[in-house]
């Protein structure tokens, strides 16, 4: 059956009500555990409360909205623990793309990998910064050339999206993710898939330590008073 048109605009209508949602979470615009209100949300998009609402039920299906008693629709606020499963399932995946890269990279793409940390080095605008990151790390994925690690990869980096603002807020962090993603760049030159995998894993584990720290400053976890002793 063929979709009218009509129906075709309304899907039109809160996909992009959706995708705008998605890109105010991405810059922390809306904090875990912020309620999210259809009126206010239609104002600030300029749209009518209908594709807000639909977009709305996409995020809770996505596992990033979920419902509060006397609050209503709120961006998820992941546990301590929950953090932690993610980024252990991002050491999982994205070293496992970086051994593949190592072996299935074009020269090209590696090229390109090369000047997209380069750019993230020379930005200065925060913004910029977190964007040309994740350029690095889809340009990586799709290097990899595997659709199942690329797939499972989509539904763990739309998750990670309620976890806040880019721990690439940090300028320490910035110089030190620039020099993760050069090391991991020497060991995918040469070819080296045990060194480029190591690389990643340690990238991720750095990353994974620069979030903790940044949830526990701004206390947005369900259980930030039973995190104990930072590890560094």
């Amino acid at each position: 059956m063929t979709q009218e048109p009509e129906d075709q605009g309304n899907q039109s209508h809160w996909q992009s009500a959706y995708e705008r949602l998605i890109d105010e979470i991405r810059l922390g615009n809306f904090l875990p555990g912020a309620r999210l209100r259809e009126t206010d949300l239609a104002a600030r998009l300029g749209i009518s409360r209908t594709p807000v609402r639909e977009a709305i039920r996409r995020l809770e299906a996505d596992g990033l909205v979920e419902h509060q008693p006397r609050q209503g629709a709120t961006l998820r606020r992941l546990g301590h623990a929950e953090v932690t499963e993610l980024y252990e399932m991002r050491v999982v995946l994205e070293s496992t793309a970086a051994r593949l890269a190592a072996r299935a990279a074009s020269d090209l793409e590696l090229a390109e990998l090369d000047e997209i940390n380069d750019e993230m080095t020379a930005a200065t605008d925060p913004v910029l910064i977190a964007r040309a990151n994740r350029q690095f790390h889809a340009t990586l994925l799709n290097a990899a050339k595997n659709r199942f690690l690329r797939r499972a990869m989509t539904g763990l980096r739309r998750t990670a999206l309620v976890l806040g603002r880019s721990t690439l807020l940090d300028p320490d962090r910035i110089a030190a993710a620039a020099a993760e993603h050069a090391t991991l760049l020497a060991a995918l030159h040469r070819r080296d898939e045990p060194a480029a995998e190591a690389a990643m894993r340690a990238h991720i584990e750095a990353a994974h330590r620069s979030r903790l720290r940044q949830l526990r400053e701004t206390g947005l976890t369900d259980d930030v008073e039973g995190w104990g002793i930072e590890n560094d």
